[in-house]
C-alpha cells in the first residue's frame, strides 16, 4: 500500500513539473528535461535553444516561421503615415535570415539566393538589392518605431488621455516590462479610429530591441499571438477593452536607407513615368499654344499695316 501511495506521488510530481516546463513567450516551442529547456525548430533536426524569460528574438521568429511555411504548419496570414521622410514599412515581408548567435540579424541577408540586401536591426531591407557581392558594413539600428492601429467601433466615446495611458501601460505589461518611457507620443482621431504610437529610444542605445516588441504586438493585433496564453493586445479603456483590426509598422534608423529608383515596384515606376510624361505634354502644349498665339498676332499687325 506504501508503495503504491509512493508511485501515485512520484507520477503526480512527474505531472506538475512537465506542466511547469512551458515557454510562456512562444507557443510553438517543445520544453523538457530537468531542469527545463526550450527550443523551436528553424530546419530540419535543428533546434533553437529559447530563453523563456524574455521576447524571443524577431529573427529566431521569422526563421522558425519560414520551417512552419515549408512544412504545411500555421504561421501567419499575410492618421499616421511616415513619422518622417526616411521611415519605411516592411514591403517585403517574411524570407529566411541568417542569425547571429544571440538572435540578431546579420546585416547582409540573401534568403539561400544569389540575391542579397543589407538590412537593419529589425531585418527589414533598408537597400538595393544586389548580388553576393554586396557589401553590408554593419547592421544599422532601428531606434524609433511607429505603430499605426486601428481599433474596432465601439459604443459611445473614447476619452483619448485613458487611451494614451491605456495603451502605454498594455505596451508595458503584455512586452516583457518594455519601458514606458520609450512609449514618446500617442495620437487619437475618433472619425477614422486611428491610434498612432511613436515608440523611440536613445540613439546608440543598445539594450531595447524595438522589434521584439513591434513583431509580437504585430501578430497580436492580426490575431496570431506568439506568446502561449493566445491573448489580444487590448488596452482597457473606461472598463472596456479596445479590440484592434489592422497595424502598419514603420522604422526609423540612426542611418537613412539606401534605396535607388532602379529596384522600386513596377507599379510605382509605371506611375512615375505617366506623371512625368503628363507634365512634360502639359508643358509642350502651352509652348504650341503661346506660340500660335504669337503667330496671330503678328499677322493681324500686318493686315493692319498693310493700307498704310
Amino acid at each position: 500500500m506504501k508503495m503504491w501511495i509512493a508511485l501515485v506521488l512520484a507520477a503526480l510530481a512527474v505531472g506538475a513539473s512537465a506542466q511547469s516546463c512551458s515557454c510562456s513567450t512562444m507557443k510553438w516551442a517543445t520544453c523538457d528535461g530537468t531542469p527545463c529547456q526550450c527550443y523551436i525548430l528553424v530546419g530540419d533536426q535543428m533546434k533553437q535553444k529559447l530563453d523563456c524569460n524574455a521576447l524571443i528574438p524577431k529573427c529566431f521568429l521569422m526563421k522558425a516561421e519560414m520551417y512552419r511555411a515549408k512544412k504545411g504548419l500555421d504561421t501567419r496570414t499575410g492618421i499616421g503615415g511616415k513619422p518622417v521622410e526616411t521611415a519605411f514599412l516592411d514591403n517585403d515581408g517574411i524570407y529566411d535570415p541568417e542569425c547571429e548567435n544571440d538572435g540578431k540579424f546579420k546585416a547582409k541577408q540573401c534568403n539561400n539566393t544569389e540575391e542579397c540586401w543589407c538590412v537593419n536591426s529589425a531585418g527589414v531591407r533598408r537597400t538595393d538589392k544586389g548580388d553576393k557581392n554586396l557589401k553590408c558594413e554593419k547592421l544599422v539600428e532601428t531606434y524609433w518605431v511607429r505603430l499605426q492601429l486601428k481599433h474596432k467601433p465601439v459604443t459611445g466615446p473614447v476619452d483619448p488621455e485613458q487611451l494614451k495611458m491605456a495603451i502605454a501601460d498594455a505596451i508595458n505589461k503584455r512586452y516583457d516590462n518594455f519601458n514606458k518611457e520609450f512609449v514618446k507620443e500617442i495620437k487619437y482621431d475618433p472619425d477614422s479610429r486611428t491610434i498612432v504610437v511613436d515608440v523611440k529610444k536613445p540613439k546608440g542605445e543598445r539594450k531595447t530591441d524595438l522589434s521584439k516588441m513591434a513583431y509580437y504586438m504585430e501578430k497580436d493585433v492580426k490575431v496570431l499571438p506568439l506568446f502561449k496564453d493566445q491573448e489580444k493586445f487590448e488596452p482597457r479603456v473606461g472598463g472596456r477593452n479596445m479590440e484592434m483590426e489592422n497595424i502598419l509598422v514603420y522604422y526609423v534608423d540612426e542611418e537613412a536607407p539606401t534605396f535607388t529608383m532602379k529596384n522600386l515596384p513596377g507599379g510605382i515606376i509605371a506611375v512615375i513615368v505617366v506623371v512625368v510624361l503628363t507634365v512634360v505634354a502639359g508643358l509642350l502644349l502651352l509652348f504650341f499654344l503661346k506660340r500660335r498665339q504669337s503667330q496671330q498676332y503678328n499677322k493681324a499687325q500686318q493686315r493692319e499695316m498693310d493700307p498704310m
